[in-house]
């Protein structure tokens, strides 16, 4: 049986061609305006990191997948002549960097794969004095009706995040996380929403006759929905909800 939380590695490259980015406004209302040196934990593809990389930022990757890693590491390795990450192996649960080291840690949709009790002691000894933590997810806006139908086929996302923190208390190693919301969209061919699903860890965790449904009933939607079919591109929606707090 696979892990959901390391059920990416397969569709690696996919992930890196069809997932959405992240906002600049985000990165500046969690990190603040000026360049500090960040860790981005579980960096997937490294699509949160290329961002911070153009913001200036100094940036460490750090991924437990190796086939998500190696495209990181082509990504932000690469990502500009005087700036490229570092991009290591490890986890949340056991950072392979000293204590103290950075300025701020990121998470970019991986937060709920982490074991809070082991993840958020190891990066409160990362964090300098003073640094800042902060988990981010894109959530679909599912109030455009597209959008909401998507869902309906492949099942809801957000888990109540843009209500306030959805998980386990983060004390006594952090202080009480602020929650931000910033709105964005990412154009998208209508007929790639099976791949936008195909990236995601319930069908890759599927067994074939789900995974056969789903490419099926999404194949169907973008050709019949009034704001799809037809159409070469639409944009799709996001929330992204960013959670910034500091340590305790």
């Amino acid at each position: 049986m696979i892990t959901p939380g390391l059920s990416f590695g397969s569709a690696a490259r996919l992930y890196d061609t069809i997932r959405p980015t992240y906002p600049p406004s985000a990165i500046t209302w969690a990190l603040g305006g000026k360049p500090v040196r960040v860790l981005d934990l579980g960096a997937g593809t490294g699509l949160l990191g290329a961002v911070l990389l153009a913001a200036g930022h100094e940036v460490t990757a750090v991924e437990p997948d190796e086939q998500m890693r190696a495209v990181a590491a082509a990504r932000l390795t690469t990502a500009s002549p005087d700036r490229a990450a570092d991009v290591l192996a490890g986890s949340a649960e056991d950072i392979p960097l000293p204590d103290g080291s950075v300025d701020a840690v990121v998470v970019g949709q991986a937060y709920h794969w982490f074991t809070p009790e082991r993840a958020l002691p190891e990066i409160g000894r990362v964090l300098r004095a003073g640094g800042v933590f902060a988990p981010m997810w894109n959530i679909r806006d599912e109030r455009t009706p597209w959008v909401s139908a998507f869902s309906a086929v492949v099942g809801n996302e957000g888990w109540g995040l843009d209500q306030g923190w959805p998980y386990a208390p983060v004390t006594p190693w952090f202080t009480e996380p602020e929650l931000g919301i910033f709105e964005h969209t990412v154009p998208i061919p209508p007929a790639a929403l099976v791949d936008l699903a195909r990236s995601r860890s319930y069908y890759l965790t599927a067994d074939a006759g789900e995974q056969a449904r789903l490419e099926r009933d999404l194949a169907a939607l973008a050709g019949t929905h009034p704001d799809l079919a037809g159409r070469d591109v639409v944009d799709m929606p996001y929330r992204t909800c960013v959670y910034r707090m500091r340590p305790a």
